[in-house]
């Protein structure tokens, strides 16, 4: 499964509604509803959180996961040292981190792509992806369903 910078992961496109998602997916493994009355689908296999916004008509608009064959750039990122992704990242011009450390835990976000990276013992852990929000303040849906 390959992270689409911008555009989800996969065959998710950030935009799809839960029916797109579950003709691709299935049904999730469970859901539930985060503090902001979003529905999260939890998908076991996959090793992935998929977030549909409330107020957005439900879309997908944000994807965690902590899958050990994710790939982005063509490699694998889930239990690769943070200084190795760091360095793919930055080969192709992903280099703007934001740094907190909370518990030992180091998380890096990157605005320009909605990229969060969550290190734990020096290496990634979970990756964490959104929609990209224009100068407009929109959502830039991807998909076109």
């Amino acid at each position: 499964m390959e992270i689409k910078l911008k555009n989800g992961i996969d065959r998710l496109e950030f935009g799809m509604t839960p029916k797109y998602v579950e003709a691709l997916y299935g049904k999730p493994s469970k859901t539930f509803k985060d503090d902001e009355d979003n529905t999260i689908y939890v998908y076991n296999k996959e090793r992935m959180k998929l977030t549909f916004y409330v107020e957005e008509d439900l879309k997908l608009g944000y994807i965690s996961t902590s899958n050990p064959e994710i790939t982005l750039f063509g490699s694998k990122v889930i239990s690769t040292p943070w200084d190795v992704v760091n360095g793919d990242l930055a080969i192709n011009k992903i280099t703007d981190f934001e740094k907190d450390s909370e518990e030992g835990v180091d998380s890096y976000f990157n605005e320009a792509n909605w990229l969060f990276l969550q290190v734990d013992y020096d290496e990634v852990v979970e990756i964490e992806i959104g929609a990209i929000i224009n100068d407009n303040d929109e959502f830039e849906w991807k998909f076109k369903g």
